[in-house]
């Protein structure tokens, strides 16, 4: 089993992330397993099989407005950040980081404060190190 990342405790009851063609990602909860296949009942009403290797735990703690450093992530993997940009991109906050690395969405539109001096001093100090202001 070289090269291969190892399975996490993939239980019946685990909220967890199953791939999906039309979302990337969706979420729900196990309620079957057959050997190395999960049965997951997503929250979108889908019932899916996956390969237990293939299905990634979901942060239940994570706050409802999603956190501001993905470091904080109890996860840090590809649908566990994605949800986190989403969940803060629904609610207008595009600046979000990884450790001392900002990343920011384009809103597609005018917000509020988006370059007033309190926000460009509050994101200007974390990044310095690295020259991101």
């Amino acid at each position: 089993m070289l090269n291969q990342a190892p399975v996490l405790n993939i239980v019946i009851g685990s909220h967890v992330w199953v791939a999906d063609k039309d979302l990337a990602w969706i979420d729900g909860e196990v309620f079957k397993i057959d050997g190395q296949n999960a049965h997951v009942r997503t929250t979108k009403g889908k019932t899916v099989t996956a390969n237990v290797s293939d299905i990634h735990p979901k942060d239940t703690e994570a706050p409802p407005d999603g956190v501001d450093d993905m470091t904080r992530l109890s996860y840090l993997h590809e649908p566990g950040v994605l949800d986190n940009l989403a969940v803060r991109y629904a609610k207008n906050i595009i600046y979000t980081y990884t450790g001392n690395i900002l990343i920011a969405i384009n809103p597609f539109q005018r917000l509020p404060n988006l370059v007033d001096v309190q926000t460009m001093e509050k994101y200007k100090v974390r990044c310095a190190p690295v020259g991101l202001y």
